[in-house]
């Protein structure tokens, strides 16, 4: 590599140019569409996004011909979660607490349009959303565990409408789930796994076309009333923890070896300890494991 200029790379950016938006932002027939757009990062939840999505959702609240927000995506992931190339600070966790809030406070039902990969942060934005509609290949994941991390300021507008019992197995195993599954468990709305998340969402817009703008206001300010009590009472505590956690050493790992694309640490520490006890017979091997996995 040079220092200096060369002739056979790209085109120094014009430091003049104002940056593609993150989000774009359109309006029609009541419904202000906000669309996540940076396939980069498969729309991680980086500073300028936030930022971005905060302001437009500020935008739409204030135009009185806004019935109801819709927020989409462009590419195969509706959002990702935390952008791990960002350095973890305290106020990336306040930023996300706030805009999270953001969703929940707007006088204006928000509804999610999913028909791509949910991750770890992104699932905190569909629940603070009203309703949400998942369609065709849509697919979700809580990973923050398998990184060292933990959902933590995600759960406040998650926890209050999720089974308990399935939020314990997901939040712990990191497994995916499919739409059918997200629905089931309260994580969304409406679930058509093979059909079009637009057609799923037609009479819910026209509904809400339909509604007046107190109306709406009044009856989103009675379903978003627990939700905005957990932000009120854990806020700060769940944004603290979520930035130790993304500083410390586990998560540094954990996030280091997803970069890479392999096993964290205490991965390869368990296969370690389950091909010594198949070698020697331990009491941590299971009967018959050995020859499983020989004949996978």
């Amino acid at each position: 590599m040079t220092d200096g200029p060369t002739t056979d790379g790209p085109p120094t950016a014009d430091p003049t140019a104002v940056p593609k938006p993150l989000v774009r932002s359109a309006s029609a027939r009541g419904i202000a569409t906000l669309t996540l757009d940076s396939p980069h990062n498969r729309n991680a939840l980086s500073t300028r996004l936030v930022a971005e999505l905060r302001a437009a959702l500020e935008e739409a609240g204030r135009d009185d011909r806004v019935r109801a927000v819709l927020l989409t995506h462009t590419g195969s992931t509706f959002c990702a979660g935390a952008d791990l190339s960002e350095p973890p600070s305290a106020s990336g966790a306040a930023g996300l607490v706030a805009l999270l809030r953001s969703i929940v406070e707007l006088p204006k039902p928000v509804v999610a349009r999913v028909t791509g990969h949910v991750r770890a942060g992104g699932l905190g934005l569909l629940g603070a959303c009203d309703i949400s509609a998942a369609g065709r290949g849509a697919g979700f994941a809580f990973t923050e565990a398998r990184l060292g991390l933990a959902p933590a300021v995600i759960s406040m507008p998650l926890l209050p409408r999720l089974d308990r019992r399935a939020a314990a197995r997901y939040y712990l195993t990191g497994e995916r789930f499919d739409a059918a599954e997200a629905a089931r468990i309260g994580l969304v709305t409406i679930a058509d796994p093979e059909g079009d998340a637009d057609e799923a969402l037609a009479p819910v817009l026209d509904g809400l076309r339909r509604s007046s703008p107190q109306g709406l206001a009044e009856s989103k300010r009675l379903v978003t009333a627990d939700v905005l009590r957990a932000f009120d009472r854990d806020g700060g505590q769940l944004a603290a923890l979520s930035a130790r956690l993304f500083a410390s050493e586990e998560a540094r790992e954990g996030m280091t070896a997803f970069l890479e694309r392999r096993e964290p640490v205490w991965v390869r520490e368990t296969a370690a300890d389950a091909g010594a006890d198949a070698q020697t017979g331990g009491a941590g091997a299971t009967p018959g494991a050995g020859a499983a996995r020989a004949s996978r």
